[in-house]
């Protein structure tokens, strides 16, 4: 959704690197470029005006012109300004002292109430709630039906006591509701109101009627982020008629310009505090401005990554796997490889995955061609082998290659490149476990020609051959040598990140360092 403004951003930095000092043309122009991007971005003129002006004037300040690197000063006012219109700090849900609290959904017709009612039901539910969906659109053709069929998927009960479709009272059946929820012991009740294609006195009086009867705990406004400008004036109106306390962004993964997410927030004084982004009803989660932000800044998203990841890797297989790479659980297998894989899957879209790591915006167009049934054509080449074969691949033969891409309907290439890349991926794998680093990245260890063990074998027999550095002959001092030496080669000062972000941004050297789920570490 962010990526005409991604780009823009992306092209206005770039043009900032290499500069030791930023005069006051240099700001003027990095200033009209973010406009250009807001604007084209459809975010509102009155948030623009601001954020620019809030730029500007930290870009003049001392912050930047004391800096080391004024670009990346510039990049740090920008990331926090952003943070400040998409809300500031995340905002929980507030829950009632004495259940049920009561969550009322109000917005436009097509905006995905009734579904993303079944989202927040869910969500709800995985936090150890009892929520109970209430069919309050008495409107809109089959919204009562709906409602039931999205209940059922996501295993939350639905209290629908009118068949809908122009027939009911909805302020009735959110009453009545109250009364269900509490004998059946239902702590949340969302209720599921009609919506209208525009916005009219009786689509505001039936929203402000059902509000006032179960006086609810918090009033979310469903706003579609496609639909640009309107989304201000939407919800503008909706405040005026209903007072919402907060705002859930829907369809945040379609291709507008997502000016709607960056403008509600500021315009209306509520905070963003869902987002959906997809049609799964997994695809829903609490709006953080921070990672939005770092989002549109292509600086990443490493904190939902490894939500994602917690909810999805089993502890107890994640350690068995960790266990077999380093040699103490037997051979990791193509069965374990599959395990791991469909763990991955339950994350989500891997585009979408690949899409929160750092940096990714320069392979955007790699992402977008890349092809999810690729991983289901895995699968189903490992499902034709055979427990023998997936134990150990090495007694995979030509005829065994041939009778399992016949079973999986693939081609014997595809077999052979499985099969390989499998070899290729256990063997580096195991490195990683070993403390041996990742292979083929730039001063990691064990890696050949990259600052690495060998590299560093090399440069040592090429120094041999000249000067060179004498060796103590007292083992004392020979041995406080080498601890100074190693501490010099573990000191972060020295050198830059490879992001281009200087020492400050610079991550850790393995993952044992990295603040992971326990079940990821045990991986590495």
């Amino acid at each position: 959704m962010f990526d005409t403004l991604q780009n823009r951003l992306q092209t206005t930095f770039r043009n900032l690197r290499g500069k030791g000092k930023l005069s006051e043309a240099d700001i003027d122009a990095t200033a009209r470029e973010i406009r250009v991007a807001l604007l084209e971005a459809d975010v509102a003129l009155p948030v623009v005006k601001e954020f620019v002006g809030r730029v500007k004037e930290r870009a003049r300040g001392a912050e930047v012109s004391q800096a080391l690197n004024p670009a990346q000063q510039v990049v740090k006012i920008v990331n926090a300004e952003l943070v400040e219109i998409l809300g500031g700090e995340t905002r929980r849900l507030r829950l009632a002292k004495t259940p049920p609290t009561v969550i009322m959904l109000a917005g436009l017709q097509g905006a995905g109430k009734t579904t993303l009612a079944g989202k927040l039901g869910l969500h709800l539910k995985e936090q150890g709630h009892a929520p109970l969906l209430v069919a309050a659109d008495l409107q809109r053709p089959n919204a009562v039906n709906q409602l039931q069929v999205v209940g059922e998927r996501a295993g939350v009960d639905v209290y629908a006591p009118q068949p809908g479709n122009g027939v009911g009272d909805p302020v009735v059946v959110a009453t009545d509701a109250l009364t269900e929820a509490r004998r059946t012991l239902h702590d949340v009740v969302i209720v599921d109101t009609a919506g209208r294609l525009g916005i009219d006195e009786e689509l505001m009086k039936q929203a402000s009627d059902i509000r006032d009867a179960v006086q609810p705990d918090e009033v979310l406004f469903v706003v579609d982020a496609m639909i640009g400008q309107d989304a201000v004036r939407t919800a503008e109106a909706f405040l005026e008629g209903v007072d919402f306390s907060g705002v859930v962004l829907s369809k945040l993964d379609g291709d507008a310009r997502g000016g709607a997410a960056l403008s509600i927030a500021q315009m209306t004084g509520r905070p963003v505090m869902f987002a959906s982004n997809g049609e799964k009803l997994t695809d829903f989660d609490v709006f953080h401005p921070d990672r939005m932000a770092s989002r549109i800044l292509d600086l990443g998203d490493m904190l939902t990554l490894i939500e994602q990841a917690e909810k999805a890797f089993d502890a107890e297989q994640a350690a068995k796997a960790a266990e077999k790479l380093t040699g103490k659980g037997g051979d990791f297998t193509l069965d374990d490889f599959m395990q791991q894989m469909q763990a991955v899957r339950k994350m989500g879209s891997l585009t979408k995955i690949l899409g929160m790591l750092p940096g990714a915006a320069q392979f955007k167009d790699q992402l977008a061609d890349f092809d999810e049934r690729e991983i289901d054509r895995i699968q189903a080449i490992i499902s034709s082998m055979t427990p023998a074969e997936r134990h150990d691949p090495k007694i995979i033969d030509g005829s065994r290659r041939s009778r399992i891409a016949r079973g999986s309907g693939t081609q014997v290439s595809d077999v052979n490149q499985l099969v390989d890349r499998f070899f290729e991926a256990r063997k580096m794998m195991k490195q990683m476990a070993k403390g041996g680093g990742v292979p083929g990245m730039p001063g990691m260890p064990g890696m050949p020609g990259m600052g690495g063990k060998r590299a560093g074998a090399r440069q040592q027999a090429k120094k041999g051959k000249g000067k060179g550095r004498r060796v103590s002959g007292n083992p004392a001092k020979r041995a406080a040598e080498a601890k100074a030496a190693q501490e010099k080669q573990q000191d972060p000062s020295d050198g830059a990140s490879a992001f281009g972000f200087g020492n400050q941004q610079q991550g850790a050297q393995s993952a044992s360092d990295l603040e992971l789920p326990k079940e990821i570490k045990d991986l590495f």
